[in-house]
């Protein structure tokens, strides 16, 4: 029953995000472009009224995350969150009035195949809702890593490639603040008055605005934000399942079949991701943009 749970929270989150994401790539490529990580980017954003719709769908959409973290495995609900890429193409198709075609329609089926391949055969299972903040301490220097070493080469990387980077810490960022958010609701069920159990709400109050605002960045690239949504699309879960595996000891099925199955399952949802990403109306490098 919880596990049913968590699919329907987490297919509603998946539909509140892709709303979110269609509405915000528009938006910021309406902006002045910015440096990485400048607030004034999100000044700029905050006067467009589909922005600011944007955000609250973004905020419904974090809020039934948590739910369905709360009721499901961290290697579950994050695979499942892939959804909303397949949400935001139908969203997308829609509002240009266009058909899709053979790419998207295949993009579509690898992509949920995928999921539901990974799922069925990896059966995530167990683990527990709570970390020492000494035991995450290896987990943040990972990110701090990755996220210095992405922020750096954008000093000497080519420029094609940078916002490639962007969407690479974007995407680690995410996974990262998905197992926050799993952490979340155990740490605050023991109130303020313990402040050495809140660790995870002080670190998503961090990494959440830190992924959200590369990804705006990473949105505002004019040349490969396909590439970008495929990158950012695809590190969230692969990142969230190893996480959950080495901190919060879930378990998936092991066998040699079915480790095959789930390597296979990964690899069939990411190539339905590159390609929902390369030809989906909402992330065409050259689509027609409102002003």
């Amino acid at each position: 029953m919880r596990t049913a749970i968590a699919i329907l929270v987490t297919l509603a989150a998946a539909l509140s995000f892709a709303s979110s994401s269609v509405a915000e790539q528009r938006s910021t490529q309406q902006v002045p472009r910015r440096g990485v990580l400048a607030p004034q980017l999100l000044v700029d954003l905050l006067r467009r009224p589909l922005w600011v719709a944007a955000i609250v769908l973004n905020a419904v959409g974090s809020v039934l995350q948590v739910v369905a973290l709360h009721f499901g495995a961290l290697a579950l609900v994050q695979p499942l969150l892939v959804c909303n890429l397949l949400f935001a193409v139908v969203i997308a198709v829609a509002l240009r009035h266009r058909s899709p075609d053979w790419v998207i329609a295949g993009g579509v089926v690898a992509c949920a195949a995928g999921i539901v391949g990974f799922i069925a055969v990896a059966r995530p299972s167990g683990g527990r809702n709570t970390v020492s903040l000494l035991a995450v301490l290896p987990l943040a220097a990972g990110l701090a890593a990755v996220l210095t070493i992405c922020l750096a080469g954008l000093r000497w990387a080519p420029r094609d490639l940078r916002p490639l980077m962007l969407a690479l810490a974007t995407g680690v960022d995410f996974g990262v603040t998905a197992f926050l958010l799993k952490l979340l609701p155990q740490a605050l069920a023991h109130g303020f008055s313990h402040p050495a159990h809140l660790w995870p709400l002080f670190a998503v109050m961090v990494t959440g605005p830190l992924g959200f605002l590369l990804s705006q960045n990473a949105f505002q690239a004019d040349i490969l934000i396909s590439p970008v949504l495929a990158v950012i699309t695809t590190t969230d879960p692969l990142v969230s399942i190893g996480i959950a595996h080495l901190w919060l000891d879930e378990r998936l099925s092991s066998s040699a079949p079915a480790i095959a199955g789930e390597v296979i399952s990964i690899a069939v949802m990411a190539a339905g991701i590159v390609a929902l990403s390369r030809r989906a109306p909402h992330v065409a490098p050259h689509a027609s943009r409102d002003r």
